[in-house]
C-alpha cells in the first residue's frame, strides 16, 4: 500500500510577521479550503522548536472526516515549545504552553516559560494572538481551561505546581487566582527528585481537579471554585500510586465512576473508582502497557478512554505502539487486547478524531504525524496509509471546522 505524505507548506515568513502572512494566505485560498463535508475538523499541532527538527510552533491542518484525508495548512502560529495546546469549551480560543526548563547550561532553558493565548477563526482555522503571561515556574507541560471558559489552569513540571488564571471575555489571559505547590520526592533519585506536575485534568462536573505529579507518586486532588475562578486543597488531598511509577496523565471512563492514571516511568495503566461527591480515588488495578514479551527501554506517555467508554487507548514510546485495552464497565478493569505499532517514532501525544473512527498520533521522534482505524466491534487499531510530516510533533487537538 502506497503512503500519503502530507508536507508542511514552506512559509518563509518571521515570528512576528506569522498572524499576518496567515490572514494574507486566508484571502488568497490557501485558508479559503475550509471544511465543508459535515464533521469536518481543523486539527492543530503542537511542537518542539528547540529540537534539531526546528520546528515553528503551532501547525494547521483539515481533516477530513469521511476519508481521513488531511490537508496541511502552514504555520499557524509561531512560538516556542508549544508542548501542549487545549481550547475553551466553545472552541473559540486555543491556549499554548512554551515548555521550556530552568537548567542554565540549557540554551534558551531560562527564558519566556510562558501560557499563551490565541482566537480561532472558524472558517478558517487561522489564529490570532491575543497575550501571553509567564508561568511563573518551570517548564510549563499542560492546561485546561474548566467548563464555564473563565479559568485556566496550568501544569509547572519543573516547579511542581499548578497556577490558576482568570480568562477574560475576549479570550486573553488574565491575572493569577491561584496556586498549588507540591513538595516532596520519591525512590527514583534521577526522575524524582522533586516534584513534577504533569497534568491538569478536571473532573465531568467541573467540581474537581487532578494533577498527577511524575516525581512524587501520586494525584493530587483539589476543589475547584468557580465564584472566585481558583481551586483549593481537597479531603482527601491526593491518592499514591506504587513507588516509581511516575504517574503522568490522567482520564476518566463514561459515567465518571472510574479513573485512569497512564504512568511514564512503570509504562503501566492505574486503574482508580471514583467517588463523585467526595472526588476521592481508590485505585483497584495496575496493569502493563507493553507486550509481555518487551525488553528495550520504554516510558508511557498518553492515556484517552474512546467515546463509548468500551475501550482504552495508551501510548508507548520506545515500545513505540498504542496499547488498547478493553474495559469492564461494571468494574472498570481493563484487559489488553491489542498493542499496535505507530509507525514511527516517540509516540508522545495522541487524539481519537471526534467521530471515534480514527487516531493520530503525533510521533515525536521521526517527525511524523500517523493515522490508525478504530474497528468499532473490537476497538483495535490498524495503521492507514495517511501520513504527515510536521517537526517533532508533541500534541494534536481537534476542533470542528466551520
Amino acid at each position: 500500500m502506497l503512503t500519503r505524505r502530507i508536507f508542511i507548506p514552506k512559509l518563509a515568513v518571521a515570528p512576528v510577521l506569522a498572524v499576518c502572512f496567515i490572514s494574507a494566505l486566508a484571502g488568497r485560498g490557501l485558508f479559503a479550503q475550509t471544511a465543508s463535508a459535515h464533521g469536518d475538523s481543523f486539527v492543530y499541532v503542537g511542537t518542539y522548536t528547540d529540537t534539531p527538527a526546528k520546528g515553528r510552533g503551532i501547525y494547521l491542518y483539515r481533516y477530513e472526516a469521511r476519508t481521513g484525508h488531511l490537508t496541511a495548512l502552514g504555520a499557524a502560529a509561531e512560538v516556542a515549545n508549544p508542548s501542549f495546546l487545549t481550547t475553551d469549551p466553545r472552541n473559540r480560543f486555543l491556549y499554548a504552553v512554551t515548555e521550556r526548563g530552568s537548567d542554565p547550561n540549557v540554551k534558551g532553558a531560562t527564558s519566556d516559560q510562558t501560557v499563551s493565548s490565541y482566537s480561532i477563526n472558524p472558517k478558517t482555522g487561522a489564529l490570532t494572538f491575543l497575550n501571553k503571561v509567564s508561568s511563573a515556574g518551570g517548564m510549563p507541560c499542560h492546561l485546561v481551561v474548566d467548563h464555564t471558559g473563565k479559568m485556566l489552569l496550568v501544569a509547572d513540571y519543573g516547579s511542581g505546581r499548578v497556577v490558576s488564571y482568570a480568562l477574560n471575555p475576549d479570550g486573553s489571559i488574565g491575572s493569577q487566582t491561584g496556586l498549588g505547590q507540591d513538595t516532596g520526592s520519591s525512590v527514583n533519585p534521577q526522575r524524582q527528585e522533586g516534584p513534577h506536575v504533569h497534568s491538569t485534568v478536571l473532573s465531568p462536573d467541573d467540581r474537581f481537579l487532578f494533577t498527577p505529579d511524575l516525581g512524587l507518586d501520586q494525584i493530587k486532588i483539589y476543589r475547584i471554585d468557580p465564584a472566585k475562578e481558583t481551586f483549593a486543597p481537597n479531603d482527601p488531598p491526593s491518592i499514591s500510586v506504587t513507588p516509581g511509577l511516575g504517574p503522568r496523565h490522567f482520564a476518566f471512563g463514561q459515567g465518571a465512576k472510574f479513573a485512569y492514571a497512564i504512568c511514564e516511568m512503570g509504562s503501566s495503566v492505574v486503574v482508580f473508582s471514583y467517588d463523585r461527591e467526595k472526588g476521592s480515588l481508590q485505585p483497584i488495578q495496575t496493569i502493563s502497557t507493553l507486550p509481555s514479551d518487551f525488553t528495550g527501554q520504554s516510558t508511557a506517555a498518553e492515556i484517552e478512554v474512546d467515546k463509548t467508554g468500551r475501550y482504552l487507548y495508551a501510548s508507548n514510546r520506545g515500545s513505540d505502539s498504542i496499547t488498547v485495552f478493553g474495559i469492564d464497565q461494571q468494574k472498570g478493569t481493563v484487559t489488553k487486547l491489542q498493542v499496535a505499532s505507530t509507525m514511527g517514532k516517540g509516540p508522545r501525544n495522541f487524539k481519537i478524531d471526534p467521530a471515534g473512527e480514527r487516531i493520530i498520533a503525533a510521533n515525536q521522534n521521526s517527525n511524523l504525524l500517523t493515522l490508525l482505524k478504530i474497528d468499532p466491534h473490537t476497538g483495535q487499531l490498524t495503521p492507514e496509509s495517511e501520513t504527515a510530516d510536521v517537526p517533532a510533533p508533541v500534541c494534536v487537538i481537534f476542533v470542528p471546522a466551520k
